[in-house]
């Protein structure tokens, strides 16, 4: 019986599973919806049951018609930052997940700046101090459940980023892969391991986070995960963004992975850790030896689309049609939500809506909805060192007209692949080198078939003039940000 690879992405907005062949093709997938809460201004949860239920729906749905005795192993992408707290004994959840879009971190954020620490912290960490990180979500949810660390210190109460959660409720393992331990901030860079001087700062006691491996594990063997046969192998975790860099052969010098999603992550490998200005350093994936990379965070680009039909009462898909064919106008779309992320991580940033007048109408705020997606990558484009060929994958990518905009206003050919769940073929992929299934070799080849490319078509003029406006604007949200937090402070 030819061996398979089931290959789970659980992402922010639902769980999607994926199985490949021995040849590395996707001959089975299924998908399973999540959903998010808002709790309070700038709090952002999900039900830490559904998610784990999510998993199992998935699961099954892909598995079937398959026999379960031809899948060699289980391999899991992971949102990265958000962050998760169980009972150690059940490993039921003792309170909502808190995703990594969720800002309750803020306070905490501007005594460590007064106190002098931010520098210390992103020389250790590679991470600059945000409330976007695990740390302070961590911190937060021991000061509300736990807040003497007793129960925390002893080891009844375990917390971790989904990865973590996810291993612990499926194998049994206490443990948190390399890379996805990497966004919590609570891992020093150069040890590879929890930085003992960090989890004093940040109040997170040892005893409740888990062994750190590499990203081959070993993580133990799944138990419940119907209809796989208990004893099934995981042989591979990754944070989904690393995944997607994974499975466009990313390790090659001057390759920028753009991911699309909720959120949009840029990322390019590097040979050192030493923390670099304006982006993070992080752990991408390791085989018992780390590869780093530097990445830029964007806490909103999908969302901005989907808030946008929200408020219009249509869908997204609607927009990005009307986007298409639009022409936005003097009007711009600065979506600080929660603060703007890389290059600026600025969390006191509020959202900017400028440019419009009483003819403005839906396809120009689409348009301006999409233009700032491409602008906020261009931005970071624009702060990575080196030569640059960009890939791109992620839901937003399947658009023509976003591709097309992202070519002009970075001035960059673009590389879409015909695959878009690069997360879960990422983390499946690097599985099937453990299995010998294929070689770095193959999967170099892979990489490169059927890419769809986009290249500039605007002049030095055009382009000069979207972005002066655009970063007027992005100064603009700035400055009313600050403004607004002088007033209230």
């Amino acid at each position: 019986m030819k061996p398979h690879v089931l290959a789970v992405d659980q992402g922010t907005s639902s769980t999607k599973a994926l199985l490949l062949d021995a040849t590395g093709d996707i001959v089975g997938r299924a998908e399973a919806p999540l959903a998010q809460t808002h709790p309070g201004p700038g709090l952002v949860e999900q039900d830490a049951t559904a998610l784990l239920g999510s998993v199992y729906g998935a699961v099954a749905d892909c598995l079937t018609g398959i026999d379960p005795r031809s899948v060699a192993g289980v391999a899991l992408s992971t949102q990265r930052e958000s962050v998760v707290l169980w009972e150690a004994a059940t490993g039921e959840p003792v309170a909502p997940l808190v995703s990594w879009q969720d800002q309750r971190g803020g306070e905490r954020v501007a005594r460590l700046t007064a106190a002098g620490r931010a520098d210390e912290i992103r020389r250790r960490t590679g991470l600059p101090l945000d409330p976007m990180f695990s740390a302070l979500k961590m911190a937060a949810l021991l000061d509300r459940y736990d807040p003497a660390r007793a129960r925390s210190k002893d080891g009844a109460l375990r917390l971790g980023t989904v990865d973590a959660y996810l291993l612990y409720r499926l194998t049994g393992q206490p443990v948190s892969e390399i890379g996805n331990a990497s966004r919590t901030q609570l891992l020093n860079l150069a040890t590879g391991d929890w930085d003992h001087e960090l989890l004093d700062l940040f109040d997170i006691p040892r005893a409740a986070l888990g062994r750190i491996v590499p990203s081959t594990g070993p993580f133990g063997t799944v138990r419940g995960l119907r209809p796989l046969a208990d004893g099934t192998p995981v042989l591979a975790v990754m944070g989904d963004s690393h995944a997607a860099l994974f499975a466009h052969a990313g390790w090659r010098p001057g390759t920028v992975k753009a991911t699309y999603g909720t959120g949009s992550s840029v990322m390019t490998v590097t040979d050192s850790p030493e923390p670099a200005e304006h982006v993070c350093t992080t752990i991408a994936w390791s085989t018992g030896h780390p590869v780093y990379a530097h990445e830029a965070n964007i806490r909103s680009t999908g969302r901005t689309l989907t808030w946008l039909a929200e408020l219009l009462h249509t869908e997204p898909a609607e927009l990005i049609r009307l986007a298409a064919g639009a022409d936005a106008g003097d009007v711009t779309l600065v979506p600080a939500f929660g603060g703007i992320g890389a290059p600026w991580w600025d969390a006191r940033a509020v959202p900017v809506l400028a440019g419009f007048e009483l003819g403005t109408g839906r396809a120009q705020l689409a348009r301006a909805a999409l233009e700032s997606v491409a602008l906020q990558v261009g931005d970071v484009l624009a702060a990575l060192p080196g030569p640059r060929r960009v890939v791109a994958d992620g839901g937003l990518s399947r658009s023509d007209a976003l591709m097309q905009l992202q070519a002009d206003v970075s001035d960059v050919t673009v590389a879409r692949t015909r695959h878009h769940e690069r997360s879960a073929a990422g983390a499946a992929q690097l599985a099937g080198v453990g299995l010998g299934l294929w070689t770095t070799a193959d999967l170099e080849r892979r990489a490169d078939r059927d890419l769809q490319t986009f290249t500039a078509d605007w002049n030095d003029t055009r382009r000069g003039t979207t972005l002066a406006r655009w970063r007027h604007r992005v100064a603009a949200a700035r400055d009313l940000g600050t403004r607004g937090q002088q007033r209230t402070s």
